[in-house]
């Protein structure tokens, strides 16, 4: 078997697919939360405690070069080490929302499994000496 042939097994199996279709729609819902926090939650919760922008909470962990503007993406660009916690923040509550979509998804996904009626049992088999000893009581009445 060729490994070309391997690959093509392995790259078509039903798992590989489904992670990969999990991968693509796992980053495309990982937008959508970012967008939710950025441009819904966060300014919200900016708002309420006085005009706080969380992206541009910052420590300055460097000299700051002279001429250059205070902001996080300025001081990024002239290079200046920097310990950006408000980003961390960002993160932290995008990863909280898309933990608890997730949660909500997966027991839901558990409460339908657990009201699906299962099958019952099928009967097991009569032991071959039980079907013996009916033969002969059978065999006996006659």
């Amino acid at each position: 078997m060729g490994m070309m042939q391997e690959f093509k097994e392995f790259a078509v199996k039903g798992n590989v697919i489904d992670l990969a279709v999990g991968v693509i729609i796992g980053g495309a819902f990982g937008k959508i939360v970012g967008s939710l926090v950025d441009d819904v939650i966060m300014p919200v919760v900016g708002g309420t405690f006085g005009n706080l922008d969380f992206s541009n909470l910052f420590i300055t962990l460097g000299k700051i070069p002279e001429g250059t503007a205070p902001t996080l993406a300025a001081l990024k660009a002239a290079g200046v080490p920097t310990l950006a916690y408000g980003n961390f923040i960002t993160v932290a509550i995008n990863f909280i929302i898309l933990a608890f979509i997730i949660f909500m998804m997966v027991k839901q996904i558990n409460r339908m499994k657990r009201t699906e009626p299962v099958a019952p049992a099928a009967p097991a088999p009569t032991p071959e000496d039980v079907v013996l000893l009916r033969e002969i009581r059978d065999s006996l009445r006659k």
